[in-house]
C-alpha cells in the first residue's frame, strides 16, 4: 500500500474481517467451528491475502482493464465491508477518456465499470474492491460504481445500447449481493451524500432504466456477448 493511499485509509475502522477473525480463533479454540466454516475463513487470518486471478472479471460481458491502483482500495467485500447500492455516474466525456483518467493515478479516482453509448463495459476495479468513486467513504464501502460515456446535458448521448447494457449489468450486481432493485438502492452519484456532483443529470430515464433492470433480472440466462 501507497504512502498516500495509507493516509486516506488511516482512519478506517474496526471491519468484520478483525472482528471475525478474533471470533474465529476464540470459538475455533472451543472446538464449536464446524470444519467447513475454518475452511471458509482461512484467508481472513493475518497477512493472508485472498486468492484472486489476474484480469478476472465479474460481469462475464466486460473486458479487463486495470484501474491504477492509487484510485481504489483493496478489500473482501461482502466479507468486510456489505454491499448495498449502486451508483450511476456520466463521465462528462469519452469512454478512452475515461479510461485513461482511471488508469492515471493523479485523479485520485475511478469506478468498477464503464458503460459505453455502443453497450461495451469494461470492468477496471474488482467488484471486491472499494473504489474512490462517490466522494464519500461510506458510499464507497458500501456500493459499486457504474459510469456511463456522454455529458449530462446531452441526452442523445444515453442510447438504446447503453441502457440495455447497463441494465443487464446493475441487474447482474444486484442479484450477487441481495440489492433490491429500487431507487432507494440504485442511485445517481447526485444523491450520494456530500457530493457536488450532479450526475446522471436530468436527461437519464430512471423509470426506464428501472423497467430495463427488472426485466434483466427476470430475463432466462443466456451467453455474454464477446468482450473483445
Amino acid at each position: 500500500m501507497g504512502a498516500r493511499q495509507a493516509a486516506r485509509d488511516g482512519d478506517r475502522r474496526i471491519g468484520r474481517r478483525a472482528l471475525l477473525v478474533g471470533g474465529a480463533v476464540a470459538v475455533a479454540g472451543t472446538a464449536v467451528l464446524a470444519r467447513d466454516e475454518l475452511g471458509r475463513l482461512w484467508w481472513r487470518a493475518p497477512g493472508v491475502v485472498k486468492p484472486r486471478k489476474e484480469g478476472e472479471v465479474d460481469y462475464a460481458g466486460a473486458r479487463w482493464v486495470a484501474a491504477s491502483d492509487a484510485n481504489w482500495r483493496r478489500a473482501d467485500r461482502p466479507d468486510d465491508y456489505g454491499i448495498d447500492m449502486v451508483v450511476v455516474h456520466v463521465t462528462q466525456g469519452s469512454f478512452a477518456g475515461a479510461v485513461r483518467a482511471f488508469q492515471n493515478p493523479a485523479h485520485q479516482a475511478a469506478t468498477h465499470y464503464i458503460v459505453g453509448r455502443d453497450g461495451r463495459v469494461t470492468q477496471m476495479i474488482r467488484e471486491l474492491d472499494v473504489a474512490y468513486h462517490a466522494g464519500n467513504r461510506s458510499y464507497n464501502e458500501r456500493s459499486i460504481g457504474i459510469e456511463h460515456e456522454g455529458f449530462v446535458d446531452r441526452p442523445e448521448d444515453f442510447t438504446d445500447a447503453m441502457y440495455t447494457a447497463s441494465a443487464r449489468l446493475t441487474a447482474g450486481i444486484c442479484a450477487r449481493y441481495g440489492i433490491p432493485l429500487d431507487r432507494e438502492h440504485i442511485i445517481g452519484h447526485v444523491e450520494v451524500p456530500g457530493t457536488d456532483h450532479t450526475d446522471p443529470g436530468p436527461h437519464w430515464d430512471w423509470d426506464r432504466y428501472l423497467r430495463l433492470v427488472r426485466r434483466a433480472a427476470t430475463a432466462p440466462v443466456r451467453a455474454a456477448p464477446d468482450p473483445a
